[in-house]
């Protein structure tokens, strides 16, 4: 038995995990599927760096990852360094290199990645710190047509790792922008009220308002944001709610309207609701959102949205939207699960005939281990199904 002194020293950080065999391979087959899904839809893989200067990975609207983000300091040129807490706005920048160009500069870019994250703390998505991200990104199209994509290949994504089950949550950012914009709100008055909304706290919602420097029918707008949350309905609730509202809420509410009639149109047997009230990502979105959510799931198992001009810092103001997930999650959470032992088992022996066997085998992509436990480890401890066996002075492989 291992001393405790020596036991803590295996212990990992609280919500860092790692992937053991036989899980491992299972999860690199599912990023393997996912990644050929997301190339059938025309997006091109890119790598982003681990590590990069703060001060570009914290750019524009990435800001809002600042207090997730590990920093550390580069011995070679003594600026300060951040390992990656979201890989989408260096997708953003890579998008933005990728049209240095002038004659690309209006190229549509459907990019996609997948990496590991180290998070300071765990956000909404997973409580892990050190998530597997895999997402879609289409840069330079403001199109609804994006949006709608975008939202399809999540849900494609979801049906193919065997999550048929799940349902759609949709909102716009754009509705609650439009009504806080003409208030004289400062910036700490329109964050509490973004709070109260986005928990949904219709009490202590009620009570602020009176406290705030707004007019009956503007605290009626706020008040009656908290509670448009349902089937595709809410949205021509909306219209009558804010006849008087500015016109650029009613692009908005046209957007989703479209966006929920063609996601219902491909995918007739995915609930769709609608929450005019969901501000996920409100510092960082800046158009529609949406989730995937499993019945008994207290949280989303995948989001996105659209997030306009994130790459303006880089030289390159583009449309953007796109959807990213955990894999890890997605492996806990699908039926797939590990696949059975496989491999064949074979003795640790200088026959010649066994060797061109393995090497034959091998060639056929099978796997092949060679038993060097001298016959103190089972096949099955060693993820082998079949064994190689000696028979009538021939070997064969049979099933354990």
């Amino acid at each position: 038995m291992v001393p405790e002194k020596y036991n803590k020293r295996w212990l990992l950080p609280d919500g860092v995990q790692e992937t053991l065999p036989p899980d491992a391979a299972a999860v690199e087959a599912l990023r393997h599927d996912i990644l050929r899904l997301f190339d059938t839809w025309g997006y091109d893989l890119v790598m982003p760096a681990m590590i990069e200067y703060m001060d570009s990975l914290l750019t524009g609207t990435a800001h809002s990852l600042d207090t997730r983000t590990f920093s550390l300091v580069d011995q070679l040129s003594g600026k300060q360094m951040g390992v990656r807490s979201d890989m989408t706005p260096q997708v953003a920048r890579i998008d933005a290199h990728l049209l240095a160009d002038n004659a690309r500069q209006h190229r549509v870019s459907r990019l996609c990645y997948c990496g590991h994250l180290l998070h300071a703390i765990g956000d909404g998505l997973n409580l892990s710190r050190t998530p597997i991200q895999i997402g879609a990104e289409i840069f330079g199209s403001d199109l609804i047509g994006a949006d709608v994509e975008v939202v399809s290949l999540m849900v494609a994504t979801l049906h193919a790792v065997g999550l048929p089950g799940i349902s759609l949550d949709i909102g716009h950012v754009g509705i609650f922008r439009s009504l806080v914009k003409n208030t004289g709100l400062d910036d700490e008055q329109e964050n509490r009220l973004f709070d109260m909304l986005q928990r949904k706290s219709i009490p202590d919602l009620q009570v602020y308002l009176q406290q705030l420097p707004l007019s009956d029918p503007q605290r009626e707008q706020f008040y009656r944001l908290a509670l448009l949350n349902g089937d595709a309905g809410v949205i021509d609730e909306a219209r009558r709610w804010y006849s008087d509202a500015p016109d650029e809420l009613f692009v908005t509410l046209d957007t989703m309207t479209q966006v929920v009639q063609k996601l219902q149109h491909n995918y007739p047997a995915t609930p769709i609701h609608c929450d005019l009230s969901e501000l996920r990502g409100y510092s960082y979105h800046t158009g529609l959102v949406f989730a995937a959510f499993l019945p008994g799931q207290g949280r989303e198992i995948a989001r996105g949205g659209r997030y306009d001009d994130v790459g303006k810092v880089f030289g390159n103001a583009r449309p953007a939207t796109g959807f990213s997930a955990d894999l890890l999650n997605l492996y806990q959470l699908c039926s797939l699960g590990a696949q059975p032992a496989g491999g064949i088992l074979v003795p640790d022996s200088d026959d010649p005939e066994l060797a061109q066997m393995i090497s034959d085998l091998r060639g056929q992509g099978e796997r092949v281990v060679v038993d060097l436990s001298q016959g103190k480890s089972s096949a099955a401890d060693q993820l082998c199904g079949r064994r190689a066996l000696l028979q009538d002075g021939a070997w064969i492989v049979k099933e354990v």
